[in-house]
């Protein structure tokens, strides 16, 4: 099945207890399709960048199977620019500048060769934008995936809710799930979420899992311990990724497939965060995947 991907493609500069970095590569569209990469060799990528941003990224992806022809270049304005610093637990992070350049005006344009995908991934935009993208859609995709943040229910939880309204899955962490549904409880957020319009709802808890709910059905997917920890940015792209990478190249989306695209997007978000940026994900091995899924297996399977 084609996946369509939506979302930015940008510059961050990141630090964290164990270094900082430069400008390097970043945006959550550049996660996602790097990370749904690994499963299926018919991702189509939606985003904007400036004319300062490299050619031979652009290369990179369209060796990786994702086609950029969806990637609009404005030579005379700059790439989104992101950059915070980490705190020492990791979890909580300060961000230091955010330049929206292209990103401000951003109007996804999605190229014919693009419709018809069977699998649509949002990335974090802001409502509205993710609207537009189903809006201009021929037909609808067999799934839609929506991810968001708390910062769009801070200023435009009315135009949030509406997209939501639209689509099969919500991935968000606990903090956001429990913000958009005034619950504290995990699963009573999530029941109320799905009354929003989703079907399923992922529910992010960074190094404790994710949680996968559908009706009366919950999935609770373990959390890797990792020895080192250099740089979390963009693991929950990279687990949106793997997730939709997954199902995308099933026959079938239900539940149990969902399950186990819980297991292959954490996979893929556990080697996101060993080192800067997107520099793990970018040169995997199948055999790398495959280890670090079983790994997953091992810690879940139980003979009772």
């Amino acid at each position: 099945m084609s996946l369509l991907v939506v979302g930015s493609v940008a510059f961050d500069a990141i630090e964290t207890p164990f270094g900082k970095t430069d400008k390097i590569i970043g945006g959550a569209g550049t996660y996602i399709g790097l990370s749904a990469s690994y499963f299926t060799k018919n991702v189509n990528l939606v985003s904007v960048v400036g004319g300062d941003f490299p050619n031979e990224t652009l290369e990179m992806l369209n060796t990786k199977g994702i086609n950029t022809d969806g990637i609009e270049i404005r030579q005379d304005e700059k790439t989104f620019f992101w950059s915070g610093k980490y705190h020492d637990n990791m979890n909580q992070r300060d961000t230091i500048t955010t330049e929206l350049n292209v990103l401000e005006t951003f109007d996804p344009q999605v190229p014919d060769n693009y419709q018809g995908c069977d699998v649509l991934m949002l990335g974090n935009l802001s409502p509205g934008v993710q609207k537009s993208v189903i809006d201009r859609l021929n037909d609808r995709p067999k799934l839609i995936v929506m991810d968001t943040m708390n910062f769009w229910m801070d200023i435009m939880m009315d135009d949030l809710k509406t997209t939501i309204a639209m689509v099969d899955v919500l991935s968000i962490n606990d903090e956001e799930a429990r913000q958009l549904s005034g619950e504290y409880s995990l699963v009573s957020a999530a029941k109320k979420i799905m009354t929003m319009g989703p079907k399923y709802v992922i529910i992010k808890k960074g190094e404790h899992g994710a949680l996968l709910f559908h009706e009366d059905k919950i999935f609770s997917a373990p959390g890797l311990p990792l020895e080192e920890v250099f740089d979390p940015t963009g693991a929950g792209d990279t687990f949106a990724g793997g997730f939709v990478g997954y199902l995308s190249a099933q026959s079938e989306i239900n539940f149990d497939n969902m399950k186990k695209a819980v297991i292959y997007g954490s996979a893929l978000a556990s080697f996101c965060v060993e080192k800067f940026g997107i520099e793990r994900i970018a040169d995997l091995s199948d055999n790398d995947v495959a280890s670090r899924v079983q790994q997953f297996t091992n810690l879940i399977e139980v003979d009772l």
